[in-house]
């Protein structure tokens, strides 16, 4: 075997152990950042598939810091293009899909009760587990854009929502 052809015979086998090693745990990673299924195993391959672009993979001091750090990358590219992608979809409106707007007093009221139950509810919340909700449910940030603006772990905000949602589920009457 030639001298030039040992580096790319060791970085594919540091490919194929890394894959082997960090491949569950990568979907994991993915999964917690609400990419799911194809997606979740989209994102996987992507990551190898920009590692095996870089030389001297067996020269990487820190790979699993490097491997999340690209991790990291495509799940902010991931929703970057879907929020792209909803932005430019338009759909032309249908007549027969809207009905037209029942503006009775008494919508209008049961209205206005739900709204302040709602935030009556939203006030009984801690302060940052209400904030995370705001952020997410009114000025729609995803959970990793959450967690950037208040400098906690996805974790951290994936729990807060699920006490938020539970106890505004609770409040709003709505058991299911």
């Amino acid at each position: 075997m030639t001298e030039a052809a040992r580096p790319l015979l060791d970085d594919r086998r540091a490919l194929h152990d890394v894959a082997a090693r960090y491949r569950e745990v990568l979907r994991r990673y993915f999964e917690r950042r609400r990419l799911t299924g194809a997606d979740a195993d989209d994102a996987v391959q992507e990551v190898f598939a920009k590692l095996a672009q870089r030389a001297n993979i067996v020269e990487i001091e820190r790979i699993e810091a490097y491997i999340f750090e690209i991790a990291a990358n495509v799940v902010t590219d991931h929703f970057r293009r879907s929020v792209s992608r909803r932005a430019s979809a338009h759909d032309e409106y249908d007549d027969s899909l809207h009905a037209g707007e029942d503006f009775s007093p008494e919508r209008l009221h049961l209205g206005k009760e739900a709204l302040l139950r709602l935030m009556q509810a939203l006030d009984e919340l801690p302060e940052r587990t209400r904030n995370i909700f705001i952020l997410a449910r009114l000025e729609h940030l995803t959970y990793p854009e959450i967690s950037k603006r208040l400098c906690v772990s996805v974790s951290a905000v994936e729990k807060h929502m699920v006490r938020a949602i539970a106890h505004v589920t609770l409040r709003m009457g709505r058991r299911s």
